[in-house]
């Protein structure tokens, strides 16, 4: 499949640098950190949530757990995980899983964990579950300039 058309739009039409890394078919992102050689901290895990106003994705360090009732204080609201169906429905050039973190191109809002502001390199997915966008840690803060910044996980 490599790069879903909607990640390659819009990184393209916002002048941010990235590659592209191929890599072994993973079932997960820690495996992918494995394959690709890329350290886990790194890597920015997607998970989508929503409530009765929208959803709402939350971008987390891969090694990290989502602290749903910590993000739903600070938001006011009583988000949930959304199941996998819908999932595929929101971001449907992806592979089921494999969805990435820029959810502005999708029309979803999104929240990112503050330990991934930090970082000189971040990774996510593509689209699928074989390549990887690369960025540096400038290029993924411009992209994620508009994004509020929270505490929203802890390391697993």
């Amino acid at each position: 499949m490599a790069v879903a058309t909607t990640i390659q739009d819009y990184l393209d039409s916002h002048r941010l640098a990235y590659q592209i890394i191929q890599h072994p078919h993973t079932k997960t992102l820690k495996q992918a950190a494995e394959v690709a050689h890329i350290p886990p901290d790194q890597m920015a895990k997607p998970v989508l949530l929503g409530d009765d106003i929208n959803y709402l994705l939350a971008i987390i360090p891969a090694t990290h757990r989502l602290d749903l009732d910590r993000l739903n204080q600070i938001m006011a609201r009583s988000l949930e995980v959304i199941e996998d169906d819908e999932v595929a429905l929101t971001f449907s050039d992806c592979e089921q899983g494999a969805i990435p973190v820029v959810g502005e191109a999708y029309g979803v809002d999104a929240v990112l964990d503050a330990g991934l502001s930090h970082q000189q390199e971040v990774f996510f997915e593509a689209g699928d579950h074989q390549h990887l966008v690369r960025m540096s840690g400038d290029d993924f803060r411009l992209l994620m300039e508009h994004v509020p910044r929270v505490h929203v996980s802890h390391h697993i």
